[in-house]
């Protein structure tokens, strides 16, 4: 009894996937070695397949009414042929089913072996020699396999792996360690750049060892930049950061961003509640600049102001001295540490997302213009004002999918600094929510607070 038929049916469907180039003398070896293993049928199948591969794509399906078209056999003999291919890995068979019960097979197809990679191969020569006999089995493989030089007279000099690329691979290491230190150095060199003004790291640092912790391991590079980028942000006494470090420092003496984090934010909501609203570093003055009457002073006068506040009253500054949100401020915090911009370039970053938003920040549209301002570099105020004129149209794309224009919504909103382009550069817009006498305004109220 034929246990192949129904096996496969004239109805389903099959893709054909090649898997591989095939030899040069695939020819050869089809006919002369694989034939006489698996049977003429076998190899007439992989050729119509192979055939087929080269007329139509992957994603094509034929049913199986092709193949005993091509081969005049019947489906089981050609599913017996199938099976014999499988067996010496020339093919492999995937079947998936449909929601009607029908099936599809995907027949993925290789290469066989070159005659010289066929007689190293043990199960197959083996195969070959049980079918051909001793006799003619060494008499193809003479005649297949090109005869070798004897080597007994010469001596080998092929370079080895270490001659050729020990020296390479170890000035390329070198090279790729020289690179990830500047690049570390350029990454540590990123953020506050007030950091000596703003924290009294030396009064911190005695103060961590009078409670008995390691400040060298607690007051590294990356932590510093933290402590002044939260300080900056929350404005915060060195008494409530002593008292912030202290907290987010773990069993191990190791310092927890993320509890210092959430440390320095309670101690803002702190002086929320206590209804004050003013801290400052210890007792230092901020600057104060009377403005003056031309307007390019009142430019530089507005980029120190932007140099010297902290986000955080600038969010009030324009939302009117209302208090600045929570979840603002911890958006604005995560965008500062994790992209280590200074707080002076985060105000830009702040202010001109704001009026691109509609008065909203988005963390998204921070997050790509910050981490865009790292890669470049961007310390100051000036350069962050210079690069987002630049960089107008790659932002304004950014930010155009999320914050689109809607029906009788009034036209774009850029900042005043925006608008100080070079000679013979008229670019204007029709609604600006600050002019040169309002910058002269808001230079006079925040830098005389606490007067």
């Amino acid at each position: 009894m034929n246990n192949s038929i129904g096996k496969l049916l004239p109805v389903d469907g099959f893709r054909i996937l090649r898997r591989g180039e095939l030899p040069r003398s695939f020819h050869r070896s089809l006919s002369h070695l694989y034939q006489p293993i698996v049977g003429r049928l076998a190899i007439s199948l992989y050729y119509v397949l192979i055939s087929e591969s080269d007329m139509m794509g992957e994603d094509q399906i034929q049913t199986h009414h092709t193949l005993m078209s091509y081969l005049s056999a019947p489906l089981d003999k050609i599913y017996e042929a199938r099976a014999k291919l499988e067996a010496i890995g020339l093919l492999r068979t995937f079947r998936s089913t449909n929601e009607d019960q029908q099936s599809e097979y995907l027949y993925s197809v290789y290469p066989p072996f070159s005659p010289e990679d066929f007689f190293l191969d043990d199960m197959l020569s083996l195969l070959l020699s049980h079918e051909l006999g001793a006799e003619k089995y060494e008499r193809l493989k003479a005649r297949l396999l090109k005869s070798e030089l004897p080597l007994e007279e010469f001596t080998e000099v092929t370079a080895t792996f270490d001659e050729v690329f020990h020296n390479k691979m170890v000035e390329s290491v070198q090279r790729e360690t020289e690179f990830l230190a500047k690049q570390k150095k350029q990454s540590e060199s990123r953020g506050p750049i007030t950091s000596a003004e703003r924290v009294d790291f030396e009064w911190l640092y005695h103060a961590l060892k009078k409670r008995m912790y390691p400040p060298e391991q607690i007051l590294n590079g990356r932590n510093k930049k933290l402590i002044v980028q939260l300080a900056t942000l929350y404005d915060l006494t060195n008494i409530e950061l002593e008292k912030a470090v202290t907290w987010a420092i773990d069993e191990n003496h190791y310092l927890v961003e993320e509890e210092l984090k959430a440390a320095c934010h309670d101690f803002m909501k702190g002086q929320d509640n206590n209804g004050d609203g003013k801290s400052v570093i210890d007792s230092r003055d901020k600057i104060k600049v009377q403005p003056s009457s031309d307007a390019g002073s009142k430019e530089d006068q507005f980029i120190q102001m932007l140099e010297e506040i902290s986000p955080r009253e600038l969010l009030e500054d324009v939302s009117s001295g209302n208090r600045a949100s929570e979840q603002d401020l911890k958006m604005i915090r995560d965008v500062m540490t994790e992209q280590g911009i200074a707080p002076g370039v985060m105000n830009v970053l702040v202010h001109y997302v704001l009026l691109k938003t509609d008065m909203k920040l988005s963390k998204a549209y921070l997050e790509k213009i910050a981490s865009h301002w790292a890669r470049k570099n961007v310390k100051t105020v000036r350069q962050a004002m210079n690069l987002a004129k630049a960089e107008h149209q790659k932002y304004q794309q950014w930010g155009k999918q999320k914050f689109q224009k809607k029906k009788g919504q009034k036209d774009e909103v850029i900042p005043v600094w925006f608008n100080k382009q070079n000679e013979g550069e008229q670019e204007q817009t029709s609604s600006s929510p600050v002019n040169t006498d309002e910058i002269a305004e808001r230079i006079k109220k925040l830098t005389n607070k606490g007067n």
